[in-house]
């Protein structure tokens, strides 16, 4: 992969930012799966470690949480009859909270969904936040304890509950039951009633699933290792925030929330991870 000039590694993160398998990409650019495999966890690494330093104090007034379900090696049903399942296997959950107003991925959490993520994952959120922010997620119970012990009150906090009727065919089709209504729920603070809403991470959960081949639905494109998993959501929030312009906005979240001045291309996306992996270079000489 060190062969590889700028302008490859460019394509390769492009394509699977896009939605392209790692074996399309190798179809497309003639590398191996094992260079794009490694480049796209170095690649992942970086995003991760740039992101976590770059998205801080973040003028958010409306923030919106959600989860989105995958999977790494097998679903959780079958993973006891996988073959050599590696103890990571099974359904995982992407947390994600976005700015209402900017569009920005404040922050993402991989894990299961259950107390300690949701603990987890509000805890960062609340670290990258300026000020007091209205908060709505959907009914998720684990939100009602991680929301009060992360803001301790200093938040307006609202649930929308949604509702749903019993559908008659909802063992024999790969779909949800229908959604019959929403209930909206005030939990604590003063949250404005018309900004009640999960609409926006919604839409950004279906952007992740449409832009990370690894989230499709029925597909064999799907994880094998969690620590990939993880590399591909850091690189597709890194693509989402940084150098995909938005539809409405007509320019990046991270232009509009005031995290960059500049329109960040593929190119400038491998100029960090190569800056990246020389300060991890010298840090590595340092220690030793």
């Amino acid at each position: 992969m060190n062969k590889l000039t700028r302008q490859a590694r460019a394509q390769i993160l492009h394509l699977l930012c896009e939605g392209q398998s790692i074996r399309a990409v190798t179809r497309l650019t003639g590398c191996s799966k094992n260079t794009v495999a490694k480049l796209l966890v170095e690649a992942g690494h970086a995003c991760a470690a740039y992101q976590d330093k770059a998205l801080r104090n973040l003028p958010c007034k409306r923030v919106q949480m959600d989860e989105i379900w995958s999977f790494v090696y097998a679903k959780a049903g079958n993973v006891k009859d996988a073959k050599a399942a590696p103890a990571t296997a099974g359904d995982v959950w992407t947390w994600t909270a976005i700015c209402a107003d900017t569009k920005l991925i404040v922050s993402w959490l991989l894990g299961a969904r259950d107390l300690d993520a949701a603990t987890a994952f509000t805890r960062d959120l609340e670290s990258r936040l300026a000020n007091r922010v209205q908060l709505t997620s959907d009914g998720h119970a684990p939100y009602l304890y991680a929301v009060d012990a992360t803001f301790s009150g200093e938040v307006d906090y609202a649930m929308l509950v949604k509702l749903y009727g019993a559908d008659p065919q909802a063992e024999t089709r790969y779909s949800p039951a229908k959604c019959i209504g929403a209930r909206k729920r005030i939990v604590e603070g003063n949250p404005d009633k018309k900004h009640i809403s999960t609409s926006y991470v919604e839409r950004s959960n279906l952007t992740m699933r449409m832009h990370m081949r690894r989230f499709t639905r029925l597909t064999n494109a799907f994880s094998k290792k969690v620590e990939n998993h993880a590399a591909a959501i850091a690189l597709h929030t890194m693509y989402y925030n940084f150098v995909r312009i938005h539809q409405t906005l007509k320019v990046t979240p991270a232009m509009a929330a005031g995290v960059t001045d500049k329109l960040w291309e593929m190119d400038d996306l491998v100029a960090m991870l190569e800056q990246c992996k020389r300060c991890f270079a010298a840090t590595f000489q340092v220690m030793c």
